[in-house]
């Protein structure tokens, strides 16, 4: 890439040669803010004569801050002199340079997640024996940090939350603690560097006149701690470009504070420059993105525009069930890839993760590579792995790997050494782990790990009595209840509100496999999920991506679906507050600017919620946009929360009513397949690409619309569309 101005659009170009001074640049999505900030590094170094030396730029991620150095260095080659780093590696660059101050060495440790939850972990369990609030600890410890006050301000602020004095303690005993251990954790990187900066002057004053120009990309995502420290090394020079769009503040959860833009327009009086040309999107795209995103009040206001064609238009797809929309998308897919579209151009977007698993499940049926960015593929997520867990140990009580896997989900305290005496007992008088486990009441073992391990005891014994007793879906349901998983899930937060939703789908998935096959046992079961995690292979480069908003940030697909598109989904269903609707609303239009070409929402009239299918309401945001003209009133009573669902019934032997999956086509993009998919009769052996070999039991349909219940020898009956799966006869 070569350093040329001419490539810059008029709002690009002023920022660019507007060096002295504060300025912020509001840059709206796909609008070019990457091209500008390194144009104008360049243009520092090139024509104003800037040494690289006295240049910073702050990026949020160390992939973006490769990229950048990589274009500065085809631009200049003293690009590569520029200090490109993220917050973090800023501030350890800098307190290794001036760890004595502080009382640290300059080999001081930094404490990654699996050091930090270690630690605290061994603090709770000296102080208080608590596992409950080892989590909460950890959440108010980095919030703490991420605010920049100590454990007494927090104390005082955070009065009224439960446990807080017990919190207190803990954040108190463990900054004392890494401080012995000559360690950092993350958030100390940023909290001691200011520190430094406030207490130490030769570090500030070398600091400030060092960083003479200094660039900030995404600042809207910066916290409390990161503005500070701007203020900080800019307060002998301010001459600071912040870039960065307000629209698309997202991570108000993890510490964003949105305020901090209008905080640096106050605090440094700057110039506020609007990029609003968009380069990715076509019209009709930008069009629903501009018309959702003028409900947020908290924004500078701006419109995002294109030269770009005008676009098809914005698809909305109504369908009967999550069976049905993930058909749609996934013969919509199938549909333009016959077009001429790579399968890396498709993604499938959702505001919580456990919405993955029916279309993972429709891509493995028809062959179609794919993976899941940012995150676990449905059945590789801990909760779904240790319930699973759970009914391996039912199905076969020699699997030992399940057993030391769930032995403490949840928090039982048995640790490494009481495993392994367990392990050693069942060794000496030839027993299985499971029989010691079994009958621990009756076992020669000290009567404290008795204490421990009876409630695991206790529920191996009630799932192996209930197997044969209960519906899969009924099993499943009472495993949770003996878990306790409502109360261990309590805590309303993101990571929560995900574990919960992803057990509620695992339900779902159960019961629409019992409905398919409603003789199967538990075995049964157990080796359908072994084979569809089997037939799991690495995705290839081009393949459908599945993915959060939250994980697609920063990402263009030329295709893009969002599903889901439902009150309590998205927005969530804890989304009360004015701000945290505005940012729910922030995510869609985040989801909706990913859209290069083509733009499908989707929603269901219903979901499957615990054995019955349920009313769903469609989003507020849909008619907020204009594809969504009025709400439908449900004949059976108001939505329920979709990942509370599995939680809110006590009983565990509710009657659950058969799901019936329906089949739908894609009218306007149905392609016929080469093969003839008028050759198939019931009782005729296929072959299948992933499942194998199988009996076709009924058809319906002709034609491009034919579908057929197949039964396959390794994984039960599905209902497959013959026109996109790869299945073949067996002549």
């Amino acid at each position: 890439m070569d350093y040329d101005l001419n490539t810059l659009n008029k709002e690009q170009l002023g920022p660019v040669m507007d060096t002295e001074g504060a300025i912020l640049v509001t840059a709206g999505a796909g609008s070019g803010k990457t091209r500008l900030l390194t144009h104008r590094i360049a243009y520092l170094i090139t024509e104003k004569g800037v040494s690289p030396y006295n240049i910073l730029a702050i990026t949020f991620t160390n992939k973006a801050a490769n990229e950048m150095a990589e274009r500065l260095f085809d631009m200049t080659p003293d690009g590569r002199y520029v200090w490109v780093s993220t917050f973090h590696s800023m501030c350890a660059r800098i307190l290794r340079r001036y760890a004595e101050f502080l009382g640290y060495t300059r080999s001081f440790s930094i404490y990654a997640e699996a050091e930090k939850d270690k630690l605290i972990s061994s603090i709770v369990s000296s102080l208080c024996d608590d596992d409950d609030i080892k989590k909460k600890a950890a959440y108010h410890i980095s919030n703490a940090k991420s605010l920049g006050i100590s454990p007494e301000e927090y104390l005082k602020d955070f009065s009224y939350v439960d446990d807080i004095e017990k919190i207190c303690e803990i954040f108190t005993e463990y900054d004392m603690t890494l401080k012995r251990n000559n360690a950092m954790d993350f958030d100390d990187l940023l909290v001691k560097t200011k520190q430094l900066l406030v207490d130490c002057d030769e570090a500030a004053d070398y600091y400030r006149d060092k960083f003479q120009y200094i660039h900030i990309d995404e600042f809207q995502d910066t916290n409390t701690i990161q503005y500070e420290l701007i203020k900080l090394l800019a307060a002998k020079h301010r001459n600071v470009c912040a870039v960065g769009d307000e629209d698309q503040c997202i991570y108000g959860w993890r510490g964003a504070n949105i305020d901090n833009i209008q905080s640096f327009i106050r605090d440094f009086n700057c110039k506020v420059y609007k990029l609003e040309q968009n380069y990715r999107s076509t019209q009709k795209i930008l069009e629903l993105a501009n018309k959702l995103i003028a409900n947020n009040t908290s924004r500078i206001e701006k419109k995002l525009w294109t030269q770009n064609d005008v676009g098809v238009n914005v698809e909305h797809y109504v369908a009967n069930s999550d069976g049905d929309e993930a058909d749609f998308v996934i013969q919509t897919i199938y549909a333009l890839s016959q077009r001429g579209y790579k399968l890396s151009d498709f993604a499938v977007l959702m505001r919580i993760n456990a919405l993955t698993r029916p279309f993972e499940q429709r891509l493995l049926q028809y062959g179609i590579p794919h993976k899941v960015y940012g995150g676990f593929k449905f059945y590789d997520r801990k909760e779904i792995k240790d319930l699973l867990a759970y009914f391996r140990i039912a199905s076969n009580h020699f699997d030992n790997e399940a057993i030391v896997r769930v032995i403490n989900f949840p928090k039982r305290g048995i640790g490494a050494s009481s495993i392994a005496n367990l392990n050693k007992l069942a060794a000496d008088s030839d027993r299985s782990l499971y029989e010691v486990i079994a009958n621990i009441e009756n076992e020669a073992v000290p009567s404290s790990l008795k204490k421990k391990v009876a409630p695991f005891s206790t529920i191996l014994r009630c799932l192996d009595e209930q197997k044969d007793k209960l519906k899969l879906g009924e099993l499943l349901h009472y495993l949770i209840l003996m878990l306790d998983l409502k109360t261990l899930y309590s805590e309303a937060n993101e990571e929560n509100d995900n574990r919960k939703a992803n057990i509620n789908e695992l339900m779902n998935s159960i019961n629409e496999y019992s409905t398919a096959n409603p003789e199967a046992t538990l075995d049964d079961y157990m080796q359908t999920v072994t084979l569809w995690t089997d037939l799991d292979d690495e995705p290839t480069a081009d393949c459908v991506e599945l993915a959060t908003v939250h994980s697609a940030k920063g990402l263009e697909f030329k295709v893009v679906f969002i599903v889901g598109m439902e009150d309590g989904i998205f927005p969530l269903s804890r989304a009360v507050s004015k701000a945290e609707m505005e940012e729910e609303r922030r995510l869609f239009y985040v989801a909706i600017t990913r859209a290069k070409e083509r733009l499908y929402i989707t929603r269901t009239r219903s979901r499957y919620l615990y054995g019955a299918i349920k009313d769903s309401m469609p989003s507020r945001f849909l008619k907020e946009v204009g594809l969504e003209t009025k709400f439908e009133k449900s004949d059976r009573g108001t939505y329920r929360k979709y990942d509370d669902a599995v939680y809110d019934n006590d009983s565990s032997n509710d009657e659950c009513p058969r799901h019936k999956t329906e089949y739908s086509r894609v009218d306007n993009h149905a392609v016929k397949r080469n093969t003839d998919t008028n050759g198939f009769e019931v009782g005729q052996t296929v072959r299948h690409k992933k499942f194998g070999l199988g009996k076709i039991i009924s058809l319906d349909g002709s034609g491009i619309s034919l579908s057929a219940v197949i039964d396959f020898e390794k994984c039960g009956k599905m209902n497959i569309a013959v026109a996109y799966a790869p299945i073949s006869r067996e002549d």
